[in-house]
Formats: structure tokens, C-alpha cells, sequence
């Protein structure tokens, strides 16, 4: 990596986090000169504006996001088990966070709105990433017999990641993680009970012998 690239990545790192933190809105560029120790100039050597600056900083903090989420599924193989690894990232938002502040995606989901299309259209690309991720583990998982193909891979999809920001933005807002552990504890335990439910007829009826 050169010294322009390593620059580069630095202020998109703290940037991030600024973001994360205070909003894109609630950022001015003082801000970021602040957070970077560079001048108005420096940061415009690597980014055309803010605007620039704010949706590459949002698909750097997601980025970090799913290299987290590829470590975690990489030893994990049942659907079931590749589902609660991904919960499992999730969980760490709120104690140990890849980018500090939170969720990135329920943050600039919430602040973005109508207020800022291109933003807004970012957040619902990394959204559908998600979605698409969960719902080819459990087609998957329909495929090698694990799930029963009466699943609704887009319907878990949506409780899945409604459940978990629900429980990220409870403790964030009470600075309480009892919050986002309970809902992991709840989909952990939901989708181990789909599971059993939901095996074939001919498999229960031969463990019940």
C-alpha cells in the first residue's frame, strides 16, 4: 500500500467513526480535520467532497463489518450454525464494535432517510447484502436437507436483522447490552426450535423409535 493509499484508508477509518458517532449531518468539516489532523486540502486530495468522503466512509465501516462476518462463518457449516454466527457478529456492536458508534447500517438508515438519497441508497444496497447472505445460507440449508423447504428463507431473513438492529438500537439508547442479549438468546433459541420442528416427517418418526 502506498503512503497516498495508507492516508487514504486512515481518514476513511476515522471518518467512520465520526460518522458513526455524530451523524452525517452533525459532522462539519471542522470535525474531520480535527479527527484526521489534516487541513481542508489534504482530505480533498483523496476525496472530491464531503458527500464523496461520507459514502466512501459508510462502505469502508461495512466493509469491516463483513470481513468480521466471513471470520465467523468460515469454521461454520450447518445452516443453522452459519445463521448464529452471523447473530453472533451482530452481538458485538454494541461492546466491541468494528466501527465505533454502533451499527453503521442502522445508523445511516435512520439518519439518512429522505434526507440524503445517495446515503439512504447505500444503506439499502448493504441491507440487501445482508438479506441476500441469510436468505442463500437457508436456501442452502433447504438444498442439504438441514431446514424444511416449508421455510420462508426471505421471512427469517427479515426477523433475523429486524430482530437484531431492534435489539442494538434498545441497548444503545440504554447503554444496557442486556438489551441485544436477549434478543440473541431468543433467535438462537428460535431458530434451533425451527429446526427441530421442521425436519422431515420420516426423521422424527425414526428418532421417536
Amino acid at each position: 500500500m502506498s503512503k497516498g493509499e495508507e492516508t487514504k484508508n486512515r481518514i476513511l477509518h476515522q471518518a467512520a467513526e465520526l460518522f458513526n458517532q455524530q451523524g452525517y449531518a452533525g459532522s462539519s468539516m471542522s470535525d474531520i480535520m480535527r479527527v484526521t489532523g489534516l487541513q481542508k486540502g489534504g482530505i480533498y486530495n483523496h476525496f472530491q467532497s464531503k458527500d464523496d468522503l461520507a459514502l466512501q466512509a459508510f462502505d469502508f465501516a461495512i466493509a469491516r463489518i463483513k470481513k468480521h462476518t466471513r471470520f465467523a462463518l468460515r469454521s461454520k457449516f450447518h445452516a443453522v450454525e452459519r445463521l448464529q454466527a452471523i447473530i453472533g457478529v451482530f452481538s458485538s456492536f454494541t461492546e466491541n464494535p468494528p466501527i465505533k458508534g454502533g451499527c453503521p447500517l442502522l445508523n445511516t438508515a435512520v439518519e439518512s432517510d429522505d434526507a440524503h438519497p445517495a446515503l439512504r441508497e447505500r444503506a439499502q444496497q448493504a441491507m440487501n447484502s445482508w438479506l441476500h447472505l441469510i436468505c442463500r445460507i437457508i436456501e442452502k440449508g433447504i438444498e442439504k436437507g438441514e431446514i424444511s423447504p416449508e421455510v420462508s428463507a426471505d421471512e427469517i431473513a427479515t426477523i433475523i436483522i429486524a430482530t437484531l438492529e431492534g435489539g442494538i438500537m434498545m441497548s444503545k439508547l440504554y447503554g444496557d447490552s442486556i438489551h441485544i442479549h436477549r434478543v440473541i438468546n431468543h433467535l438462537n433459541q428460535y431458530l434451533e426450535a425451527s429446526l427441530e420442528l421442521n425436519r422431515p416427517s420420516s426423521i422424527k418418526k425414526y428418532q421417536e423409535k
